[in-house]
C-alpha cells in the first residue's frame, strides 16, 4: 500500500494524460466488444456494462501503475515497456473480473476476453503512435548542422550552471572559448540523471530523459553527437562506471573537471574563466574508478614551509610536479637540478609566470653522476630537504645500455644520498618504482639497488639525515608511459600497440604520486619504504580500448590493437612488495610502510664498489653480473613470467 501511495504521489500531468487515454481506450474497447461485434459475445445491459467497465478502468490503472507502464517517457518506449503494458492490462482485467464476480456473482467470459484483447492492442498501439510522432517531431525540429546535439549527464548544480551559460551565451563547442562561429556549438537535447523524481521533468528547459542505464538507447533516439559529463563531485567508482557506459555509445565524451568545491552561484570561477570553457576531453584517470588518495596538507606545509628544498630530475614528469607542489607551501628556496636544459627551462618559466619574485627559485643544469658538481651545489645552497627524482626509467632502453642505468641510477643515487649525509640534510626522499620488487630488468634492479643504498644509510647511527623511499606503480601521463604513446597512435590513425593481451599494471596519477612523496617526507622517521595502496591493477589492453572509445572510435574496428610481444625485461604483472617486507599501517589508510631490511654494511659496500667499477668499464656482461650479485632477487623475465602465469593464471 505504501509503495502504491508513493507511486500515486509522483503521478504528474504527463502520466495523468496517459492514464486518461488508457481509460478511454478501455471504455472504447468495451463498447466495441458489446455493440459492433455481438456475434462473439452476447450484449450486456447498460448498467452492468457501466459497472464492469468502471471496475476494469480502475483495476487496469492500478496494475499498469504497479507494472511501471507510466514511468517511461513516451518517446523512449521499448519492447520491455510494451510487455509491461500487456501484463498490466491482462492483470487489471483478471482483477476486475474477480471483483465483479465477488459482488455480482456474474462472469462475462467471452466479453471480458474480447475487451481485454482490444484494450491490449489499443494501449500498445497508442504508445507506439505517440513514440513515432515524437520521433518525427524531433527529426523535423533538428537545428542547423552547426550545432552538436549534446547529452548532458547530471541534473545538479554543475549541470544547471552549464545549461544556463549555454542558454545565455550560445556557447561554441568546448575548447573554442565560447566564440561564436568557431566550429560547432552545443545544442543540449536531453539530460540524464539517476534521480527518479527528476526523470520526465524539465531541467533548465531541457527534458530529463532517463537514468544512466538508458544512455545508449536515448543517445540513438535523440541523434546525440556528443556527451558532456557534468557531475564534478561524482565518486570515482560511479564516475568510471558511467563513463564506461558513455564510451560504449562510440560518441565523443567530455567532462567538467573536479571543481565541485569551487562552484558557487556564478557561472564563473574564482579565476574568472567561464564555466563551460573548463570542459575537457576525458582522461584515462577518469576511468580508473579508484578514490583519489587524500593527504594531510598541514603536515606537508609544516614540513616544507621556510626550508631549502632541492629536487633532482626537477624537469621530468615526477620532478616537475614535485616542484609545483613544493612551491605551494612557501619554501625558503627551491632548487631545481636537471641535466636536460629544455625540461629545466620549461619548469623554470612555469614557476616564474605562476609566482614571479615571490618564489626564490634556482634552476641548475647538472648531472647527479658528477660527484664534484653535486658537492659544490650542496655546499653552496645547503638544502634542508632533498627529493631525488633523477633516474633513467625506460625499461627496454636500459636493457640495451645497462651500464648507463647503473651509472645514472645507482651511482647518481649514491652521490646525492652520501652528499646529503655529509652535508647534514634533514631528509632525503628517493623516488622508487614497483619494478624494483623482484626485478626482471636492469632498470628495476638498479632502482632496487638504490633502495638498498638509502636503507644502508638509514642504518648509520651517526647520521642526522632521515632517509626514506617512496615506491609506486606506473604514472599516467608521465614521460614514457603508455598513454601518450596510445594517444599519438590513435591521432595518427595507426594501430595501437600493446605488448601482451594479459599484461597488467598498477596505475596512479602524477599528482597522487607526488602527494605520496610529500606525505612520506613529512611523516618519515628514516629507513622506511612507503607504498601506496593503488587498488586493483588494470589490464593495459583495457586502457587501450577505453582510450580508443574516448576518441569516439570502436576498438578493433576503427582502430586496430596489435600485440607486439613482451619487450626485453618486461613483466606480465608488477608487485609492490617483496615477500620479506610485510606492511605496517600509517594514519593514512591508503599508505603503508614496508618493513625495514637489515643491510650487511661491509658486504654491501664491497659489492657496490664492484658494481661501480664494472659500469665504468662499459662492460655490459660484467655490469649485469655485478648487479645480480648485489640484488639477489634480480631474475630473468622468462623465469618470472612463467611462474607468475602458473601461480595467478591469465589475468581477466
Amino acid at each position: 500500500m505504501k509503495k502504491f501511495r508513493g507511486l500515486f504521489t509522483n503521478f504528474r500531468l504527463r502520466k495523468r494524460l496517459l492514464a486518461l487515454s488508457d481509460a478511454f481506450i478501455i471504455v472504447v474497447a468495451g463498447l466495441l466488444a458489446n455493440f459492433p461485434i455481438p456475434v462473439y459475445a452476447s450484449r450486456i445491459g447498460r448498467p452492468d456494462l457501466f459497472a464492469f467497465l468502471s471496475t476494469c478502468v480502475i483495476c487496469c490503472f492500478a496494475t499498469l501503475l504497479l507494472f511501471g507502464a507510466y514511468n517511461r517517457l513516451w518517446r523512449y518506449f521499448d519492447r520491455n515497456d510494451y510487455l509491461n503494458c500487456v501484463k498490466g492490462v491482462v492483470a487489471g482485467y483478471a482483477v476486475a473480473v474477480g471483483l465483479y464476480f465477488v459482488f455480482t456473482h456474474t462472469v462475462y467470459c467471452r466479453f471480458s476476453l474480447l475487451t481485454c484483447a482490444l484494450s491490449v492492442a489499443g494501449v500498445c498501439a497508442f504508445r507506439y503512435l505517440i513514440k513515432d510522432a515524437f520521433a518525427t517531431l524531433v527529426e523535423t525540429g533538428r537545428k542547423d548542422a552547426a550545432y552538436k546535439r549534446t547529452m548532458i549527464i547530471g541534473a545538479g548544480r554543475a549541470g544547471k550552471l552549464l545549461l544556463t551559460e549555454i542558454a545565455n551565451r550560445g556557447l561554441g563547442e568546448p575548447g573554442d572559448g565560447g566564440k561564436r562561429g568557431e566550429r560547432s556549438k552545443i545544442l543540449p537535447v536531453c539530460v540524464i540523471d539517476d534521480d527518479r523524481s527528476k526523470i520526465g521533468r524539465r531541467f533548465c528547459g531541457i527534458l530529463v530523459a532517463g537514468a544512466t542505464s538508458d544512455i545508449g538507447k536515448i543517445a540513438k533516439i535523440e541523434n546525440v553527437e556528443q556527451i558532456i559529463f557534468a557531475i564534478p563531485s561524482c565518486p570515482p567508482k560511479d564516475r568510471a562506471a558511467i563513463l564506461k557506459i558513455c564510451n560504449k555509445t562510440g560518441l565523443p565524451v567530455k567532462v567538467l573537471p573536479f571543481i565541485g568545491s569551487a562552484l558557487g552561484d556564478s557561472m564563473y570561477n574564482e579565476s574568472g574563466r567561464s564555466f563551460a570553457s573548463q570542459i575537457r576531453d576525458i582522461n584515462v584517470e577518469d576511468l580508473l574508478g579508484r578514490e583519489p588518495v587524500k593527504f594531510d596538507n598541514k603536515d606537508v606545509r609544516d614540513f616544507i614551509e621556510g626550508k631549502v628544498c632541492m629536487v633532482t630530475g626537477g624537469g621530468g614528469s615526477i620532478g616537475s610536479e614535485l616542484v609545483r607542489q613544493i612551491a605551494k607551501y612557501a619554501p625558503r628556496q627551491l632548487i631545481v637540478v636537471d641535466i636536460y636544459e629544455n625540461n629545466a627551462y620549461e619548469i623554470q618559466q612555469e614557476m616564474v609566470m605562476e609566482y614571479g619574485d615571490s618564489l626564490n627559485l634556482v634552476t641548475l643544469i647538472a648531472s647527479v653522476r658528477d660527484y664534484q658538481r653535486m658537492s659544490h651545489i650542496f655546499k653552496t645552497y645547503k638544502p634542508d630537504v632533498v627529493f631525488h627524482a633523477a633516474a633513467h626509467k625506460h625499461v627496454p632502453l636500459m636493457e640495451n645500455s645497462p651500464m648507463e642505468a647503473i651509472k645514472n641510477n645507482v651511482i647518481g643515487t649514491f652521490n646525492v644520498a652520501f652528499l646529503s649525509l655529509f652535508n647534514k640534510v634533514g631528509k632525503f626522499v628517493m623516488i622508487s618504482t614497483d619494478k624494483a620488487v623482484n626485478p626482471t630488468n636492469v632498470m628495476g634492479a638498479s632502482k632496487r639497488c638504490c633502495e638498498m643504498i638509502v636503507q644502508y644509510l638509514a642504518q648509520q647511527k651517526a647520521s642526522t639525515t632521515e632517509f626514506v623511499c617512496t615506491r609506486f606503480g606506473n604514472v599516467l601521463g608521465s614521460n614514457g608511459s603508455v598513454i601518450p604513446l596510445f594517444k599519438k597512435q590513435i591521432e595518427q590513425g595507426k594501430p595501437v600497440t600493446v605488448t601482451h593481451p594479459d599484461i597488467i599494471r598498477y596505475f596512479m596519477t602524477i599528482p597522487e604520486a607526488v602527494s605520496l612523496v610529500m606525505e612520506a617526507a613529512s611523516i618519515a622517521k628514516g629507513g622506511e619504504i612507503f607504498v601506496l595502496d593503488m587498488g586493483q591493477p588494470v589490464k593495459i589492453v583495457t586502457l587501450a580500448e577505453n582510450l580508443i572509445r574516448m576518441y569516439g572510435k570502436v576498438p578493433y574496428t576503427d582502430v586496430e590493437i596489435k600485440f607486439t610481444g613482451l619487450r626485453p625485461g618486461e613483466k606480465i604483472r608488477e608487485e609492490l612488495l617483496m615477500n620479506e617486507e610485510g606492511l605496517e599501517k600509517t594514519r593514512n589508510k591508503l599508505i603503508f610502510i614496508g618493513k625495514q631490511l637489515e643491510i650487511d654494511g661491509d658486504h654491501f659496500i664491497k659489492q657496490l664498489w664492484n658494481l661501480k667499477n664494472s659500469a665504468e668499464k662499459n662492460d655490459d656482461a660484467e655490469a649485469i653480473r655485478a648487479l645480480h650479485e648485489i640484488v639477489p632477487t634480480f631474475t630473468t623475465p622468462e623465469q618470472y613470467n612463467s611462474k607468475a602465469i602458473s601461480n595467478f593464471g591469465s589475468p581477466t
